[in-house]
């Protein structure tokens, strides 16, 4: 049940946003009683913060999963992670546009907790930034700090705009952000001859 709550929340926060869904809002869609809703979750709040923990645990994992290869070069962990977090938008578009959209909505000790398990993401792919520099696939003269916060607002920003069902499937987007990220849009100065 509480999965089942989570995920209904999702739909409605999704459509109305949080301020706008209340707790009889997610019970009536599901027929049950509020006291159901409080047997599981001791607010609103406390439902979100937990949307919020299990997209980024989630998204943590697989990244960790795709840093780990030993087989793998550092470009294409980097590619792996972009398509992950574009081709997700397919299945987890409502619960990444409540995590972007729904932060404000949280109290200070849970959007500190929030903003610091975001953090964690930044890292990961920031490590592979620098570990790709520091096996000579990416340039040295790269800041991996701003590096790695430009692919994320890039990919999250895609979240807000990206129409699954649209003209570009996800996997398109995220091949040419993959181009875009790895190469540029400047011409190879020999190619500008």
């Amino acid at each position: 049940m509480r999965q089942t709550i989570k995920k209904e929340s999702i739909r409605l926060f999704g459509e109305n946003g949080f301020k706008e869904t209340s707790i009889q809002d997610i019970v009536q869609a599901l027929h049950v009683t509020k006291g159901t809703f409080y047997y599981y979750f001791s607010s609103k709040e406390e439902l979100l913060t937990e949307i919020h923990f299990e997209f980024i645990d989630n998204l943590v994992e697989q990244i960790d999963e795709i840093a780990s290869h030993t087989t793998k070069k550092n470009h294409q962990k980097l590619v792996d992670v972009v398509r992950l977090m574009v081709i997700n938008i397919k299945s987890e578009r409502s619960s990444g546009n409540i995590l972007f959209r729904e932060m404000r909505h949280l109290g200070e000790n849970s959007y500190t907790e929030i903003a610091r398990k975001r953090y964690e993401v930044r890292e990961r792919v920031e490590g592979i930034i620098e570990e790709g520099i520091r096996d000579g696939e990416f340039r040295a003269n790269l800041n991996s700090s701003i590096v790695s916060l430009g692919i994320l607002g890039i990919v999250n920003w895609s979240y807000q705009w990206l129409n699954p069902e649209g003209k570009f499937s996800p996997e398109e987007v995220a091949n040419i952000f993959v181009d875009m990220i790895l190469h540029g849009v400047l011409l190879q100065e020999e190619d500008n001859r």
